[in-house]
């Protein structure tokens, strides 16, 4: 990105997004801070010193640079180090996209907190303005904070309880009150069978499911092996011209097998549904980013 795209970014309201991809890595700048996510020392090291000649043309200079390894096994997964700056500050900040507010911690995981490559999906599910939203993998809870703003109820799902309780503060963040909003520290699939058996119809779905994981009880997920099952599960809680987002970084999932497999989910159900994918962010190049796919179910 050159220093005059990233103005054009920032005069919409967004302190948060990619500053430079590659094969190596990637580099964020998310408000005053900036993090190199890097595969290899080498690219690190290439990363750094491109930053470095970026902020000579834009005359701008990072409080704080941290550097993020990217392990091949999620187990060795750290969180972010500080390269340079004062460690004295704080981990946490907040960052705007369009306006709105998002709180991040860098220290808290190997996420921040805020998945920049959903930014257009972001805008379209506000856009949208549902009436009521089930996000499901709802992690710090972006789409939640986007749905409320348009008016939406909001119901969202991690098995995770701090990230459920860093999603409240990006609603506090943003002025809204908690009393048309719940958070449920539940396993997803089991929660949609759930409120599928209460009868329980939602507008927007949102499905972004991690690539691998095991639920509290041991039960292993794996989005290439489940994704119909996941599907068909949302479309049992799908209201008539309801807006599903499907979304995942598993490699073997693009937007076309996506699509295949979903229309295969609806058939089986008997719901028609049109498909579009609304691509990534100007500021993420081909290749970068999570798969996604909007499913709009008649």
């Amino acid at each position: 990105m050159t220093p005059a795209q990233c103005k054009v970014i920032e005069a919409a309201g967004t302190t948060a997004y990619r500053l430079a991809s590659g094969p190596g890595g990637w580099v964020e700048r998310l408000g005053d801070d900036v993090i190199i996510s890097y595969k290899h020392d080498a690219a690190r090291d290439e990363m750094g010193a491109g930053l470095d000649a970026w902020c000579a043309k834009a005359e701008w200079r990072p409080v704080r640079v941290f550097h993020r390894f990217m392990p091949i096994k999620n187990a060795d997964r750290i969180c972010p180090v500080l390269h340079s700056g004062d460690a004295a500050l704080p981990l946490t900040t907040v960052v705007t996209e369009a306006g709105i507010r998002y709180g991040l911690d860098i220290g808290a995981s190997y996420s921040h907190g805020l998945f920049l490559d959903q930014r257009l999906n972001r805008a379209k599910l506000q856009a949208l303005k549902p009436k009521r939203v089930l996000n499901t993998f709802a992690y710090t809870c972006s789409f939640s904070v986007v749905a409320a703003l348009a008016g939406a109820e909001t119901v969202s799902v991690d098995l995770s309880r701090k990230s459920l309780d860093r999603g409240r503060e990006n609603l506090k963040l943003n002025g809204i009150a908690e009393s048309k909003h719940s958070f449920i520290a539940d396993d997803t699939m089991e929660l949609l069978a759930q409120l599928a058996a209460k009868g329980e119809k939602f507008d927007a779905i949102i499905l972004d499911p991690p690539t691998f994981s095991r639920s509290k009880s041991g039960r292993r997920w794996q989005v290439e092996d489940h994704f119909e099952d996941l599907v068909n599960a949302a479309l049992e809680v799908a209201a008539p011209k309801c807006a599903i987002l499907l979304s995942t970084n598993c490699t073997k999932l693009d937007p076309n097998s996506m699509e295949r497999r979903a229309r295969w989910c609806a058939k089986i159900k008997r719901r028609a549904a049109e498909y579009m994918s609304l691509g990534v962010p100007v500021d993420f190049p081909a290749g970068h980013g999570a798969s996604t796919l909007w499913m709009m179910v008649r």
